[in-house]
């Protein structure tokens, strides 16, 4: 609803209403007058103050935030973005539950303050019974998007505010919350282009949550035109195995020409003319390229599926895209995907050349996962009943690189076995051999392997014969190989010999799956418990940059998981190392009073403003090694870092001292 009345016919409805008890029409739209109505009828005066509703406690307030740490977590940075939009224009943007109840505030700090006086802060119910005909409320009521501008507003003490306000619903319908801009109705910033962005922006966030709650249903992604698919506008769909539909976003629905009541009790096939074995197959063989179907009234829609891992098992995609397709259950790579679209691609273009005589040379920071998928490519293609052989190249000594490679006859050195080695290459026979940080081999073996490579053949140290071998090669590095071939660090004959397919694995703070991802570490972690982060945590966490990737990610949850006492399932400050706690510190501009020789992790926030970033690591660490009596390993240990990190953050300290 968007109205704008004119200030003469409000005045004329207004006191038709106050006098009669209902406005007349053609004044006001029918939206308006019907809101006004249920205000009368609950009892508010439009002079008077606001009646007081039942006060919210400390402990309301995070049972509702708690209910609706999800939604929370999928707007807190669409609001960023929203609020990066109108800021300095005396603005607020506002997040509320399903009663009202405003659960998450961004502001002008100076709109803030005044906003505040009128109770549009946390913890307020800005349901229609309490405040009367306003955004958040009418939106509420009506079901719909809405904008009330200054004297729309049944209180006059809120006629200084213009409010847009949208519903954000799941992908069955249900209420979720309110997202709302409000704003000084005298800014120029307060007009009608604020209703579409607070629309299109809860379109976002519904679109994140139905990704999220359909993650193990097959999805599809529909737009008249192909490339629309991605887009705010997209429609998404959520097909069960069986071809049910049972969830959509308002777009799909539109597309589809659909209403909410039908979901769960129409099939895919009553609606487009395609079965749903016909987009699985066509996915299977091309899965970026997007499909075009036909509804049966004749329109034309473009469609992508996305398949996550846990609806491969589904007696549906069970079926052969082709002859010799893997079988969905053995797809460990579709088991790794938890909705990231550059990580589905890496493992698209993997499965691609999977039994095929093509080397892998996966690439990517320190604690991607190359090995997790070097394993589920194993897992995935004809060789994954024979061994899967890893060796991390930079973990051998020198010294010992030829022998552990290439193995070595009785009596060939010095400390040889009496029965000798057959080596890591001949144990892979017949499955993968995986070279990690294959950057970090001395040239000489480099030589050595280029050979193995071009004949197929290995030499054990001591031994004047040569020995076949069969195996899939996958190679992985965290450093520019290409470059290191060309200045001479790497043979570049080599390098072109393991590059067949290169495969780039994003950081963590690049994937877009982060809420799925950490869901997916904790079941894992803790198969028995339904464990969850609170609130609270979700946004630092997603936002911190991970140096150390999903390894360090898997290392934080593990420790929080180990602190939790048997009657928690929500993971909090309390439970997150120091190091890490530190880490999230905002940078303070003065120096520290005094460092404290404990850490309060339930109050972060009170810690953070005293210490700066800095400061905070130190005190970490150094209250660990009192803790551990001044043993490195274990202090490591407690807080959750390697020893290096230990030892590199002591030297950083010491370095700010004045000399």
């Amino acid at each position: 609803m968007q109205s704008n009345s004119a200030p003469l016919a409000l005045r004329q409805a207004r006191q038709h209403l106050l006098e009669f008890g209902q406005c007349p029409s053609g004044l006001v739209n029918e939206r308006l007058a019907r809101s006004w109505s249920r205000s009368m009828a609950a009892g508010l005066a439009p002079d008077a103050r606001v009646r007081p509703p039942d006060p919210v406690s400390n402990g309301s307030l995070r049972r509702a935030l708690s209910a609706s740490h999800v939604l929370l977590a999928h707007s807190r940075p669409i609001m960023e973005y929203v609020f990066d939009q109108v800021r300095h224009s005396q603005s607020v943007v506002v997040l509320a539950d399903p009663r009202g109840m405003l659960m998450h505030t961004l502001g002008d700090e100076h709109f803030a303050d005044k906003a505040a006086r009128v109770a549009l802060s946390c913890g307020a119910s800005w349901h229609e019974e309490h405040r009367g005909t306003n955004a958040i409320g009418t939106a509420l009521v009506e079901g719909g998007a809405v904008q009330i501008h200054g004297s729309e507003h049944f209180l006059e003490r809120n006629g200084f505010l213009t409010c847009a306000a949208s519903p954000i619903v799941s992908a069955t319908g249900e209420m979720l919350g309110i997202l709302d801009i409000s704003s000084d109705h005298r800014s120029s910033h307060a007009h009608a282009h604020t209703l579409g962005l607070v629309s299109m922006a809860a379109r976002m966030i519904e679109n994140r949550l139905i990704a999220t709650a359909c993650k193990r249903d097959i999805r599809l992604h529909l737009h008249p035109q192909s490339e629309g698919i991605g887009s705010v506008a997209e429609g998404i769909v959520a097909v069960s195995g069986d071809g049910w539909i049972i969830g959509a976003n308002r777009a799909a629905l539109a597309q589809l020409g659909l209403q909410m009541g039908d979901i769960g009790g129409a099939q895919l096939e009553h609606v487009l003319d395609v079965r749903l074995e016909q987009l699985l197959s066509h996915h299977q063989r091309r899965p970026l390229q997007p499909q075009m179907l036909r509804l049966h009234s004749g329109a034309v829609l473009f469609a992508q599926v996305q398949v996550d891992a846990a609806a491969w098992p589904s007696p549906a995609l069970a079926v052969r895209a082709r002859a010799g397709a893997v079988p969905a259950a053995d797809d460990a790579l579709a088991r790794l995907d938890t909705g990231d679209a550059r990580s589905r691609a890496a493992a698209d273009k993997a499965r691609r050349v999977l039994g095929k005589p093509i080397a892998v040379l996966i690439q990517g920071e320190c604690g991607v996962g190359k090995e997790v998928f070097a394993r589920a490519m194993h897992a995935s293609g004809p060789r994954r009943s024979a061994p899967f052989v890893a060796i991390n190249c930079g973990a051998i000594p020198e010294t010992l690189i030829e022998a552990e490679l290439f193995g070595y006859v009785a009596g060939a050195f010095t400390g040889a076995r009496k029965e000798g080695s057959l080596g890591r290459l001949r144990e892979a026979h017949g499955g993968t051999l995986f070279l990690d940080e294959i950057g970090d081999m001395p040239l000489p073996m480099q030589t050595r392997l280029l050979r193995v490579l071009q004949e197929r053949t290995v030499t054990p140290v001591g031994s004047g014969s040569s020995v076949p071998v069969d195996f899939a090669l996958v190679c992985a590095t965290h450093c520019r190989l290409l470059e290191a071939a060309e200045q001479g660090r790497f043979r570049q004959d080599l390098y072109y010999r393991i590059n067949g397919l290169t495969v780039q694995l994003p950081a963590l703070r690049e994937r877009s799956d982060f809420d799925a991802l950490t869901q997916r570490l904790l079941q894992d972690l803790n198969p028995q418990r339904d464990l969850q982060l609170a609130p609270e945590l979700h946004a630092p966490l997603a936002t911190y940059r991970w140096p150390g990737n999903l390894r360090q990610l898997a290392s934080v949850l593990r420790t929080a998981c180990a602190m939790l006492n048997d009657d928690e399932d929500t993971l909090d400050w309390p439970h997150m190392p120091d190091d890490l706690i530190a880490a999230l510190a905002p940078e303070s501009t003065e120096p520290p009073a005094a460092c404290s020789p404990a850490l309060d992790a339930a109050r972060p926030s009170a810690l953070l403003e005293t210490l700066n970033l800095q400061d905070l690591s130190h005190a970490a660490i150094q209250q660990a090694l009192q803790s551990a009596r001044g043993n490195v390993s274990q202090a490591a240990r407690q807080l959750g870092i390697s020893r290096q990190t230990i030892y590199r953050k002591l030297d950083g300290s010491a370095s700010r001292q004045p000399s």
